[in-house]
């Protein structure tokens, strides 16, 4: 990143022939780079569908299972501002192809992990060296294209960002739907280590080292400091509602403000001093587009990964739908936002900022229909049902995400673009934890205050149900109490695929009654395979709409962030730093 040196990038092109590779080699160039982005991205979520199969292989406790999600999160999210500075300073080329090695190479242990320790170490290392990688990506675009063509270039930049934000389920779905050569779960990270041998053996010759202008020294008790304040924030955010939020979580949301503070003060000490090389200028904070542009990416990326958080548990947990089914339709979701993205540099020299605010009312569209569509299927909700919700929605967030950090960056001084996308990056990984923490509080509790009236709503059918298979009266309210009970207790486990005591209690009873076996099997069916399943399918489809408020709430505020950014119309000279 640079922090506030007199030029953007000395080494980028100076005009629009020039440039550091041939025109087949920095397309190249874009090609290896992105690759990196998409593993970086696609690794945040791609662990989501395969965790029954690593839970079961692994022999994991949920909390643990939970770490091997959040532990890649953390790091990730923890090092990106000091890593800009990092490439800066050492080279961004050297700082990406450092990442590449160790991103692919923990990679492979993720894949070879014997236990749940060594597979949660592994993660948190992957999530450094993705985080290593990340803010090289737009500072070796930046000097790798000239003016012309950086445009296009971000635009294809933030087509992989938006596709590998929604499509890690669909491809993971993919993969051990797959299961090639028997590799079940660990096919996921596998996959990674021939894209990362062919980025590293492409990478090596191919991309050309830059330094930020008079690059300064690292700043390295800032650097400590805002790692600290990222991970007193973060930690609590990903694991806290998994772990009870136990009273340590209170306490380092509480320490991470004082903490965050310390740093700003110790920043603008730094600021001040002319011969001082702090980690991030906070002369940054006097700029309404960073300002703005901070809340905007913070609030956005607060909505949309608890939008697929919810979907994917909605569909595998509450309707029973296989990994690959869940992740096919959102496909309808993945393919207009690349579209989208593709065409945004064309919208962008039409309208400017005002392409953020499109983008945001697509999207609110999209989430409106979501709503809309679940009101009107109920529990019968199949994910087709959902396409023409998720075009639009898919279609709003291609043209926001792909232009958001460029749009942000074109009203803000050029020797402060490096570090403004470096905190930028930093604020939409915060996001994302703080909306997935969110709407996991909400979405549970609607669950648990929801699995009275579903069960309810079971009743009728499983009485007339167990009447026709002769059993008595009596013992057929045994039965639906049991039912009752046991479906209260497995909405408020906090691991859904775990087994309350009192579900296991109705089988242990079914099996010891001496009932003809034929009518057991006419109960056990009645209770565990059709009444379980339809109360279950209701009180998640209902859960999953009263949630999506959520998101309508951070995206009109997002709308409303929109408005507040200077209106500018981002040129092809914009730099762009990472």
């Amino acid at each position: 990143m640079s922090q506030g040196t007199a030029e953007p990038l000395h080494t980028a092109p100076a005009d629009d022939d020039a440039g550091p590779a041939g025109v087949q080699g920095r397309w190249l160039i874009l090609v290896i780079v992105l690759t990196a982005v998409f593993m970086q991205i696609l690794d945040t979520t791609i662990t989501l569908v395969a965790i029954p199969q690593i839970q079961r292989n692994l022999n994991a406790s949920f909390g643990e299972i939970q770490l091997v999600v959040a532990g890649y999160a953390l790091s990730f999210a923890c090092v990106l501002i000091t890593a800009g500075r990092l490439g800066d300073t050492y080279g961004r080329k050297r700082m990406f192809l450092l990442g590449m090695v160790g991103f692919t190479a923990m990679s492979g242990l993720c894949g070879a992990a014997p236990n749940a320790m060594t597979l949660v170490i592994a993660r948190f290392a992957q999530g450094l060296c993705a985080g290593l990688m990340l803010p090289q990506v737009l500072s070796i675009i930046q000097v790798s294209f000239p003016n012309k063509e950086r445009p296009k270039a971000f635009a294809i930049y933030g087509a992989a960002f938006g596709l590998a934000t929604v499509s890690g389920p669909i491809l993971g779905g993919a993969l051990i739907k797959l299961n090639a050569w028997n590799t079940d779960w660990r096919s996921i990270f596998y996959v990674n280590l021939p894209i990362g041998v062919f980025a590293l053996i492409l990478g090596v010759p191919k991309i050309k080292e830059s330094f930020a202008p008079k690059a300064e020294k690292l700043d390295i008790w800032g650097a400590i400091v805002v790692t600290a304040g990222v991970f007193l924030l973060v930690m609590p955010l990903v694991v806290g509602r998994d772990q009870g939020w136990p009273v340590w979580t209170y306490a380092m949301l509480a320490a991470c403000g004082p903490v965050l503070l310390y740093f700003l003060w110790y920043e603008t000490r730094l600021t001040a001093k002319p011969d001082a090389s702090p980690l991030v200028r906070t002369t940054l904070f006097r700029q309404r587009p960073f300002t703005v542009g901070i809340l905007l990416n913070l609030v956005f990326f607060a909505g949309l990964p608890a939008f697929f958080f919810t979907y994917y548990l909605t569909m595998q947990v509450g309707l029973a739908y296989s990994p690959v089914k869940a992740a096919s339709a959102s496909l309808a979701f993945a393919i207009p936002l690349a579209a989208a993205a593709a065409r945004s540099a064309a919208i962008v020299k039409r309208i400017g900022t005002w392409i953020l605010l499109l983008g945001v009312v697509l999207l609110l569209i999209g989430m409106a229909g979501v709503i809309l569509t679940v009101q009107w299927a109920g529990s019968g909700l199949s994910g087709y049902d959902l396409l023409p919700a998720f075009v639009f929605g898919g279609a709003g967030t291609g043209l926001f995400l792909a232009p958001c950090i460029n749009v942000i960056l074109a009203g803000i001084r050029p020797q402060d673009a490096g570090a403004a996308s470096g905190v930028l990056s930093t604020l939409q990984q915060i996001g994302s934890a703080l909306g997935i923490a969110v709407i996991g509080i909400v979405y549970f509790g609607l669950l648990r205050t929801g699995g009275v009236s579903s069960a309810d709503s079971a009743v009728p059918q499983l009485r007339a149900q167990l009447t026709a298979a002769g059993l008595p009266a009596a013992q057929s309210d045994q039965v639906v109490a049991g039912f009752q009970t046991c479906f209260q207790d497995r909405v408020s486990e906090k691991d859904p695929s775990a087994t309350p005591a009192s579900c296991a209690r109705i089988q242990q009873q079914i099996a010891a009654s001496p009932a003809p076996p034929a009518l057991k099997q006419e109960i056990q069916d009645a209770v565990l395979n059709r009444a379980v399943p339809a109360a279950r399918a209701k009180d998640f489809t209902h859960a999953y709409q009263d949630g999506l408020f959520w998101q309508i709430g951070v995206l009109s505020a997002s709308g409303l962030l929109v408005l507040a950014l200077p209106k500018v119309k981002p040129t092809s000279s914009v730099p762009v730093a990472g």
